[in-house]
């Protein structure tokens, strides 16, 4: 074999070299993309069944404001509804948008910021809703009087003993899915620093 051919077989190996590692590169970020989307999957199903039951509750209390006869009660019924169809809404849109970050056309940089910045308000969503859920317990507690046995709720003295047991239990639960979104997003964050270059 001569030098020339020697040149040309060599040349030829190290593209196919080349084609072989930007094409395993590219399955590689093609298989974090499908990891990362599927982190945000299962707390996506979550989220979009509770904003389907939300939005009923608001439809309910809606379709009985009639009965909300002061201002008092009309004041809450609004706050019921404006709750239960933003906040729901709100989170699945941080979520889709948490989703849609293209791991593999943006730069590393670009995806860190998008997923940085998609983060901070899904996790701003979520401590939104904790705090907000106990104000809307009681919310829930005054329309519920009102709506279904039209009477002040917190007249009833056995009431207390429920209100504290809920509010231990939503407490717990609240951390509890607070605890989760925040080793979903860490665990989500592991994988982008994984490609980094």
């Amino acid at each position: 074999m001569e030098l020339e051919e020697l040149q040309q077989v060599w040349t030829e190996l190290s593209r196919e070299v080349e084609k072989q590692k930007k094409l395993n590169h590219k399955i590689i970020m093609e298989m974090t993309q499908q990891k990362y989307r599927r982190k945000f999957d299962k707390v996506t199903r979550y989220e979009t069944a509770g904003t389907v039951i939300c939005i009923l509750s608001a439809g309910f209390v809606l379709f009985n404001f009639d009965k909300l006869d002061t201002i008092f009660y009309q004041a809450c019924g609004v706050f019921a509804i404006v709750f239960l169809v933003v906040l729901p809404l709100s989170v699945l849109r941080a979520l889709k948008k948490i989703k849609a970050i293209d791991l593999i056309n943006n730069t590393y940089k670009d995806t860190i910021v998008a997923y940085t910045k998609a983060k901070n308000r899904l996790l701003f969503l979520q401590r939104v809703g904790v705090f907000s859920s106990f104000i809307f317990f009681f919310v829930t507690l005054v329309l519920t009087g009102k709506i279904v046995h039209d009477k002040d709720i917190f007249q009833e003295t056995e009431i207390w003993y429920f209100v504290v047991l809920v509010l231990i239990g939503l407490l717990f639960f609240s951390r509890w899915g607070y605890r989760m979104y925040l080793k979903i997003t860490g665990s989500a964050e592991n994988l982008i620093e994984d490609i980094k270059p």
